[in-house]
């Protein structure tokens, strides 16, 4: 049965006078199924490329992109448990500017749109694949970032309502610090952080690994202790599989507690950690 939905579009306008933009992110909302969701491209090679070096703060705009995707998530979690933020909203824009407000910042939120649909998850991607990634260039697209190897563990989090319950928590050691974007705390905290290793050349796998097991070794002198779930990427070339072992082995020696969870197990893993929550609550 097929029910409305409404989205909109998130810009990244460079030059407001020139009308410069790209898409960056599509939001989707059908009240009679209760659904919200989100999809941002944490990429941002193409603005790069458009407007210039230097123009683009990499890491804030990565956070930014993960921070308004856990938005929504928190939102259309509570309004799918029947516990809703102020009440229901009343239409896309509502839940959109709620997030991130007008003003004149370069990231702004189109005219909304709409139709019917009777699944909104996979309309959303579909609108995300029409309208953002279809734009990303072949040479970028032949690799995964950690956000898309998020996006995969997130649509099984999404139908056990885990993704909404996690949050961003900063760990700080002496010598070092990290905020993890997806944590929950159950005694310890426990850490869910996307990596992948989908990349295009064995020096790149390697050293991903290499540059974790580092931070990792700076963040096991912090007082908090917590557990890490290293939600894993692999590589879709046949060729980048021995690189792969060897960054296993790497984060391995992670002097943490640690849990590895790949792409096949992250329907029965889910289930799993939404089973913990729901004990953990009662």
């Amino acid at each position: 049965m097929k029910t409305a939905y409404s989205f909109v579009v998130l810009r990244y306008v460079h030059d407001v006078m020139t009308g410069e933009f790209v898409n960056i992110g599509v939001a989707l909302y059908a009240p009679d199924m209760k659904y919200i969701g989100g999809l941002c491209n944490t990429r941002y090679g193409r603005l790069t490329n458009m407007f210039g070096k230097g123009e683009v703060d990499g890491e804030y705009f990565r956070g930014l992109m993960r921070y308004i995707e856990a938005r929504f998530d928190e939102i259309g979690d509570a309004m799918r448990s029947e516990l809703p933020l102020n009440g229901m909203p009343a239409d896309i824009m509502e839940i959109a500017k709620r997030i991130l407000p007008p003003d004149d910042s370069a990231l702004q939120w189109s005219m909304p749109g709409g139709g019917q649909t009777d699944d909104p998850g996979k309309t959303l991607e579909s609108l995300y694949e029409r309208m953002v990634a279809r734009y990303e260039s072949r040479q970028v697209r032949s690799s995964r970032d950690d956000g898309e190897v998020w996006r995969a563990f997130k649509k099984e989090f999404d139908s056990h309502h885990v993704s909404g319950r996690l949050r961003p928590k900063r760990i700080t050691a002496p010598d070092d610090d990290y905020e993890f974007e997806h944590a929950w705390k159950n005694g310890s905290w426990r850490m869910y952080e996307p990596l992948s290793f989908d990349l295009l050349d064995a020096e790149s796998i390697t050293g991903k690994a290499n540059r974790w097991l580092g931070r990792m070794t700076n963040l096991s002198e912090a007082p908090e202790k917590f557990v890490l779930h290293v939600l894993l990427g692999e590589p879709s070339l046949e060729g980048m599989r021995p690189a792969y072992t060897k960054a296993g082995n790497i984060l391995n020696k992670m002097p943490i507690e640690k849990v590895f969870v790949r792409e096949h197990e992250a329907s029965v893993f889910s289930a799993s950690l939404a089973t913990e929550m729901e004990k953990h609550v009662a």
